[in-house]
């Protein structure tokens, strides 16, 4: 089994200390990248949940030795793991018995491995944990809590130091003095006491705001706050901590106010002072390395950096999708900013331009309320190359390969600017290609404004010299006039579509190749036209599927199978009723089955005969997806389990059954999480490690994460050993940077003489005839002329032979 498209930016990225490597969160893993080439060097497994927090430890010895490069890691399994990320080795395990969504170490930079001191060793975690047994039936219940952990003896330091509605994100100071989470309305921060680390002995300051914030940040030395909130404000405390007494009339002490701007109520912080220029929520605040600037990001997909002293801005635009998380390094020349899109870019600074991108499978597109079943998206597979073709936010379809987990490139699908503020209005709902990977379509839809100016586009794609890479070849627009495509089907060995839709009727499309003739030149035109158009009975066309051999297009009527020539357009035969709508159909290989699943309060899934026109054997199952292998008899059915089941409590929701065509009886099953608007389907192994020919199964959940199957061995999922889908590479450590001449021309080869006479690859060799080779060769790899000069003119020269001269 292989796993895959995990997401890149659940949690903020982690650079070493040395900023050569960038340890991300990805799943139940930690992936350790190269910033230099973007490869992935190695990764952390151990974990069993979503890994939630990562905390480098500083250098404590030389750079370069491997206790240089050790991390503690937190997950929702309620472990902290402490790592050797270069070996990488797992040193230690931590258990705290509950999911940890945050966990910073305030006092990591003080803790040192070759301290005597008893005291200063141990290492006192902030934990920002959730304790599910506080959920009651009360609304207001607290199940958020923030806690200090000793990692050295694994044991809790004192009480409860906060309580949320739900895990908040902790923040830390870079000196370790001062921790702070938002809550609601207000900002909490503890100040870190040196010695004697005990909770009850923290205080805690509270900073007040009138919207809900939604990050903060510290300044690296100065007693500065930042929090952004929900309405693109962000507000800067500036002094906070320093409490001024004074008695009052009745001889109680209370806060001296003096002059103090925008403060409010009875806070304690010197002045507050506002900045606006966001739209929507905060996401991140940091400052620079430098002291001096303030970085902001939000869902414009702008990075606005802030002068402290004057509140002057400046900007970094087109990130081409909303911001998240904003991470600095070590290297104060690098930092990198992580997207919404499932991208991480790194940023080489104070430029702030991108030198490297590490891109995971896009997210799912989420689109507005719409009626019927036209809110569906469809995603495309190229079965003989393994890669998916996924609509994306920004009018562009993604090609990601399954096998090897990499993104392969991107296709422009609409000619339109992605502005991340605006509303969908226009997306793509539907890729299909063919199963040679020759041919794609696409669906686009425009969204109608009240209820005027609605459109819908088929385009019709070729594919080009490299894997992934497609030219537009034909653009109808309204294919059905006003109604929605509902399915797109190629015919296998035919430059020959189908399309379906909701209006009743069909249409078969065909590539025509025309030439016109012009003197003695022959240029030819070649595009996508209609060739027929069908319907039965005027009834809403909801799926279509060719055979094996392309003889017959199987077409649904919403409840009834029609079965068509599609060459002379005939209506060859029609099945009985199914239970509800088919919203898919599939033949099994080249056999004389069609299988098909229904939706709603009549959900079933139906294997029929289509030489006898009859059902052969069906289920009462709610099926999300169908695929079938274009060879063979079988075919897999991704189901939703009942919220009885027992699975579901284990966070599994779905089953993915492979089955015989003759056999009502699963080959073989796995259950599987997040089955909700998930996909199958079959591609080629090209892994090198089965034999040659075979099949896997490739089950997309709704949230892009992906398993890679093997449907002829009849075990069960769960004892198979998940291997990621992006694997290590074997160069991807290699840190060193090339300068000067090395980084234009590479580096000059080494030269053995004694192996140099007898080798016939190397074009300048020293040999007893100097002069034939001496200027032999590339001429950068030359060494100068007056470095050549001396050897040539020597070379014309007869030697004499030394005579020894004796004196008498």
């Amino acid at each position: 089994m292989i796993v895959g498209g995990q997401s890149l930016v659940t949690s903020p990225p982690v650079f070493s200390h040395d900023g050569k490597k960038l340890l991300v969160c990805t799943g139940c893993t930690v992936s350790v990248f190269s910033t230099t080439t973007g490869m992935l060097i190695t990764e952390l497994e151990g974990h069993t949940e979503r890994v939630t927090s990562i905390v480098v430890v500083p250098v404590v010895g030389k750079v370069g030795t491997k206790f240089s490069y050790y991390c503690w890691t937190a997950s929702l399994d309620g472990m902290i793991f402490y790592w050797d990320f270069s070996t990488p080795d797992l040193f230690k395990k931590v258990n705290v018995h509950l999911p940890v969504h945050s966990m910073v170490i305030p006092n990591i930079l003080s803790a040192s491995l070759g301290s005597t001191n008893k005291a200063s060793q141990n290492l006192y975690a902030f934990l920002s944990v959730e304790d599910a047994n506080r959920k009651v039936e009360n609304v207001k219940h607290l199940c958020g809590l923030i806690q200090i952990y000793d990692l050295t003896n694994s044991t809790n330091v004192g009480s409860v130091l906060a309580e949320t509605h739900k895990p908040e994100t902790l923040a830390v100071s870079k000196s370790g003095e001062f921790v702070g989470i938002k809550k609601n309305k207000q900002l909490n921060i503890w100040r870190v006491p040196n010695k004697n680390l005990k909770s009850v002995n923290m205080k805690k300051l509270k900073l007040h705001h009138t919207r809900t914030l939604s990050c903060l940040a510290f300044h690296p030395t100065k007693r500065i706050v930042a929090a952004g909130d929900v309405s693109g404000r962000i507000l800067i405390w500036k002094g906070f901590g320093k409490t001024r007494y004074s008695q009052d009339g009745g001889g109680k002490m209370k806060i001296d106010r003096g002059d103090m701007p925008g403060v409010i109520d009875r806070d304690d912080a010197d002045s507050c002072s506002t900045w606006h220029w966001h739209s929507s929520e905060i996401k991140f605040l940091m400052f620079s390395s430098d002291e001096s600037y303030l970085f902001s990001g939000a869902k414009e997909g702008v990075i606005v950096v802030w002068q402290l002293d004057t509140g002057n801005k400046n900007y970094k635009p087109n990130m081409g999708s909303p911001l998240m998380y904003f991470t600095d390094s070590p290297d104060p020349s690098l930092s990198c900013i992580s997207c919404e899109d499932n991208e991480i870019h790194v940023l080489r600074m104070p430029s702030m331009d991108i030198i490297k991108s590490i891109s995971g499978i896009k997210p799912p597109l989420v689109l507005p309320e719409l009626q019927g079943d036209q809110s569906c998206v469809t995603i495309g597979c190229d079965r003989s190359n393994g890669f998916v073709a996924l609509p994306t936010k920004d009018y562009r379809v993604q090609f990601f390969s399954l096998l090897d987990g990499t993104d392969i490139s991107h296709l422009q699908v609409i000619e339109r600017n992605y502005d991340p503020v605006e509303e969908t209005t226009v997306y793509v709902s539907l890729v299909e290609v063919s199963d040679d990977g020759s041919m794609m379509c696409t669906v686009e839809e425009k969204l109608p404004e009240m209820g005027i100016g609605g459109l819908i586009s088929l385009k019709f794609w070729a594919r080009g010299s490299h894997t992934g890479q497609y030219t537009l070849s034909t653009v109808i627009y309204e294919p059905h006039n006003n109604a929605g495509v509902s399915d797109v089907a190629f015919c296998p060995g035919r430059s020959m579509a189908v399309s379906t839709s909701y209006c009743g009727n069909f249409k078969v499309w065909v590539n025509n190749f025309s030439s016109i003739h012009s003197g003695d030149e022959i240029p030819e035109k070649g595009g996508w036209r209609c060739q027929s158009v069908s319907s039965y009975k005027g009834i809403p066309m909801t799926a279509a599927a060719f055979s094996g051999d392309g003889s017959v297009l199987a077409v649904a009527a919403q409840t009834v199978i029609t079965l068509w020539d599609p060459l002379n357009n005939v209506l060859v035969a029609a099945i009985g009723d199914s239970l509800g709508p088919i919203r898919q159909l599939s033949f099994v290989g080249s056999s004389e089955y069609i299988v098909s699943f229904s939706a709603g309060t009549k959900a079933d899934l139906v294997v029929w005969n289509i030489s006898n026109l009859c059902m052969h054997w069906s289920y009462k199952l709610l099926v999300e997806d169908i695929c079938c292998t274009r060879s063979g008899t079988r075919f897999a059915v991704l189901a939703l389990l009942s919220p009885l089941d027992k699975s579901i409590s284990t966070g599994k929701d779905g089953i993915v059954l492979v089955f015989d065509v003759e056999n009502p009886i699963p080959v073989s099953s796995w259950f599987v999480k997040k089955a909700k608007g998930g996909r199958l389907n079959f591609i080629n192994n090209k892994l090198g490690e089965a034999t040659d020919g075979k099949l896997l199964l490739a089950y997309i959940n709704g949230e892009h994460e992906y398993i890679l199957f093997d449907p002829s061995d009849v075990k069960e999922g769960e004892d198979y050993i998940p291997r990621a889908a992006r694997r290590p590479q074997s160069h991807a450590h290699d840190e060193n940077v090339s300068h000067g001449y090395a980084s234009i021309y590479g580096e000059l080869p080494s030269f053995d003489l004694t192996k140099a006479r007898s080798s016939d690859n190397i074009p300048f060799v020293p040999s007893e005839r100097p002069w034939e080779t001496i200027f032999s060769g590339s001429s950068h790899a030359l060494p100068p002329l007056s470095k050549l000069c001396s050897p040539f003119l020597e070379s014309l020269l007869e030697k004499a032979e030394k005579q020894t001269v004796l004196s008498q």
